[in-house]
């Protein structure tokens, strides 16, 4: 069983699609870089050293105007730092929180000519991953267990 998630399979995006498209959303990111970047073979920096990291910054460079002009933003990153409950050997390097003021503003971007180029920065750098579609509360004073 592979634990390759790169990029959503149909049904989990047509899943997204039929939720609530005018609130707000959360999309909790939690990426695991490549060792060593994987570019297709016509890629400019196919054959460079480039880690998974170094793509994925790319990545971010590249798609960021895109993430900004829809109205995304991110709202809390971290460093992971332990596995308290869960698998011992499951480990992210990259842990963050985006906002978008709606779905719409997430399809606009994924759909996005200049993004689809910059997606590929991403497909060379991620490991594994996990996006994570949250409907933010209402309000902080709620608590996670009422």
């Amino acid at each position: 069983m592979s634990d390759r998630h790169i990029d959503p399979e149909r049904a989990q995006f047509d899943a997204f699609k039929a939720l609530p498209r005018d609130t707000v959303i959360h999309m909790l990111n939690l990426v695991r870089f490549k060792d060593k970047a994987t570019y297709p073979g016509d890629h400019p920096l196919a054959g460079k050293t480039l880690n998974g990291a170094e793509a994925y910054r790319h990545y971010g460079a590249d798609s960021g105007p895109i993430f900004q002009r829809v109205g995304g933003r991110v709202i809390w990153t971290g460093t992971m730092e332990a596995m308290v409950i869960g698998p011992d050997d499951e480990h992210w390097d990259a842990v963050f929180i985006a906002e978008y003021p709606n779905s719409g503003a997430f399809m606009e971007m994924v759909t996005d000519p200049v993004y689809r180029e910059a997606v590929i920065h991403r497909q060379a750098a991620v490991e594994t991953s996990r996006l994570i579609r949250c409907a933010p509360k209402a309000s902080r004073s709620e608590t996670v267990f009422g």
